[in-house]
């Protein structure tokens, strides 16, 4: 649970500010779950500049509450909770001063997310609030207010989560919470899962993520993980200290999330998929003078025109595309060329070759810069996929049609991810099936 925070203050000498102005989001990492707002009367003068910046005054302050009489409040909605600001060494020293003025020792742990921002968003000219929000498309009214930042903070934390593909942000979170391995722990844990589509995450008591697994309904996927008897799932069950989870939106964004990050995070019980989903693959042999359609185990120094799970679906693959393209497999090593002996004249190497080319040009993608949309994590929200010069860049989330509307920023809200066989199975799939809300051609 996360506690995104705002403050405004009156400005003046180190430790002597007073608060103005306070904004909480609780965040559980896919919805807000509580929220709290209040001016604040500091009882001693606001600065000039800030009155300025923020439009906060006196009077405006006359009839607001006193701290001590939101201190209760500002502690109940931060309970177990990670304080989340932009410059939080700001945002949590104030809040420690007013609290200790009151003789009460408040302690969280904080995330900032402007050094998170540097370290996920490298790419990034300045990293203030204001230029973030512009360059990222995030929507940010009421700057300067507590409510106003607090929201953009939170706008931003969630593409900062998304991006965070090695999940240290979750590892962080996890050590805060109680490690208890009773039965009981289980209706806990359970109870807290969403029933919709997304990436959950099973970790042991030393906060490492021992499996990594995707679901149209996490919290059941987790129910099965925890009742199960195969030997994946006693394991887990022996090992689960914690569970977390990231929603995913649609489909394909899911598949391609799990993938990506299973693969850089290389959990134990994630085993075969670890390295790839589809190890046998159909390449093209131009070494001979009538090129070949070969069937084999992926390797890495080779193109394929398609992966599959087994060699059994490659064959029957390879023989539709023959009949497709009217192509002879006499020169191909598939199992079934015998079915082509029929053939009474053979094609030339020339006619052959050409058949091979068009067979080759059905596995491209449409255009060479597109984007596919599908449904987000949440209402209003919804989930691209960058194609660019044929090859797939990664994913992202938007709310607004602008916010995607030049390249540079659907770069700025993309998930990086490299293309590889299985990745482009899975698009393939998705396109083919017509699964998604949009195509849109850049």
């Amino acid at each position: 649970m996360y506690a995104i925070l705002d403050i405004e203050t009156t400005g003046g000498d180190y430790d002597q500010e007073g608060i103005t102005e306070i904004a909480i989001y609780q965040y559980d990492g896919y919805k807000i779950t509580d929220q709290f707002c209040s001016l604040i009367n500091p009882k001693k003068q606001i600065q000039p500049f800030v009155k300025k910046l923020t439009g906060i005054n006196e009077k405006m302050l006359r009839n607001a509450p006193l701290f001590f009489e939101v201190a209760k409040r500002i502690v109940e909605i931060t309970k177990d909770c990670i304080i989340v600001a932009h410059n939080a060494a700001f945002d949590y020293r104030i809040l420690k001063t007013e609290f200790k003025r009151l003789g009460y020792a408040y302690e969280r742990k904080t995330i900032c997310t402007i050094n998170l921002s540097k370290e996920l968003l490298p790419n990034q000219k300045a990293f203030s609030l204001g230029k973030l929000a512009s360059n990222l498309g995030i929507p940010f009214s009421e700057r300067h207010r507590a409510f106003g930042d607090a929201q953009a903070t939170l706008k931003l934390f969630e593409l900062l989560i998304e991006k965070d593909t090695g999940k240290n942000i979750i590892r962080e979170h996890t050590k805060i919470l109680k490690n208890n391995k009773t039965p009981k722990r289980y209706l806990k844990i359970i109870d807290k899962l969403p029933s919709k589509m997304g990436i959950y995450y099973i970790l042991d008591a030393d906060n490492e993520i021992i499996y990594i697994g995707k679901s149209k309904n996490i919290k059941q996927s987790v129910i099965q993980n925890l009742t199960l008897s195969n030997k994946k799932s006693i394991i887990i069950q022996n090992k689960i200290s914690k569970v977390s989870f990231s929603l995913s939106g649609g489909e394909l964004t899911t598949h391609l999330k799990q993938q990506n990050e299973i693969k850089i995070n290389r959990p134990k019980l994630n085993g075969p998929a670890k390295y790839r989903i589809y190890p046998i693959g159909i390449r093209i042999d131009k070494t001979k003078l009538y090129h070949s359609i070969n069937i084999e185990q992926v390797k890495k120094k080779f193109e394929y025109l398609s992966v599959f799970k087994n060699k059994n679906l490659a064959e029957k693959a390879v023989l539709i595309l023959a009949d497709e393209f009217k192509i002879q497999l006499k020169n191909s090593n598939s199992k079934n060329s015998h079915n082509n002996n029929t053939i009474q004249k053979r094609d030339s190497s020339k006619q052959h070759n050409k058949k091979i080319m068009e067979l080759c040009k059905s596995f491209s993608y449409p255009f060479p810069d597109f984007l596919l949309t599908e449904n987000g994590r949440k209402e209003g929200e919804f989930a691209f996929i960058l194609i660019k010069n044929y090859q797939f860049k990664g994913y992202g989330y938007f709310e607004l049609y602008h916010q995607i509307k030049s390249m540079s920023q659907i770069v700025s809200r993309l998930v990086s991810m490299e293309e590889n066989n299985d990745v482009k199975k899975l698009i393939f799939n998705f396109l083919l099936k017509k699964k998604y809300l949009k195509l849109i051609n850049l």
